[in-house]
C-alpha cells in the first residue's frame, strides 16, 4: 500500500468529533464561537472559504482581506466528551459548551462576527 493510500485509509476510519471552535482576529478582537458535530472540518472549511474569497460570512470575510491571514487564530475551544448513557444527546452538550464559551469569548455585536447557531 502506497503513503497516499495509507493517508487516504487513515482519513476515512478518523471518527469526526463534536466541539466548539472560536476563530479569532488579533488585531480588532473579534471572534466568531461556535459548534460543529465535525469541528476540525468546519475549521478547515473555514479557512478555505476564506482563502478562495467565497465566506459567508461578510464581515469576518471583509476583515480577512485587510487584515490578513497571519492575523487571525483558528482553535478548537473544547470538545464533546463521549458518553456511554443512552440518555446522553451530544447535540445538546454541544449547545450548553457553545453557550459556554461565548460567554467566556465576547463574539457578537461589535465584538463578533454574529454566528448564532452551532453548525452541523
Amino acid at each position: 500500500m502506497t503513503n497516499k493510500q495509507t493517508l487516504k485509509r487513515q482519513y476515512l476510519e478518523t471518527k469526526t468529533r463534536a466541539g466548539v471552535y472560536a476563530i479569532r482576529n488579533k488585531i480588532t478582537g473579534r471572534a466568531l464561537v461556535a459548534g460543529s458535530t465535525n469541528v476540525q472540518g468546519t475549521l478547515n472549511r473555514h479557512r478555505f472559504e476564506l482563502r478562495s474569497g467565497q465566506h459567508r460570512n461578510a464581515r469576518l470575510a471583509q476583515d480577512w482581506v485587510e487584515h490578513g491571514e497571519i492575523n487571525f487564530l483558528f482553535e478548537v475551544l473544547d470538545m464533546v466528551k463521549p458518553s456511554e448513557d443512552p440518555a446522553f444527546n451530544a447535540t445538546q452538550e454541544l449547545e450548553m459548551l457553545v453557550s459556554v464559551w461565548r460567554q467566556e469569548i465576547p463574539c457578537l455585536g461589535e465584538l463578533g462576527y454574529d454566528e448564532p447557531r452551532s453548525e452541523p
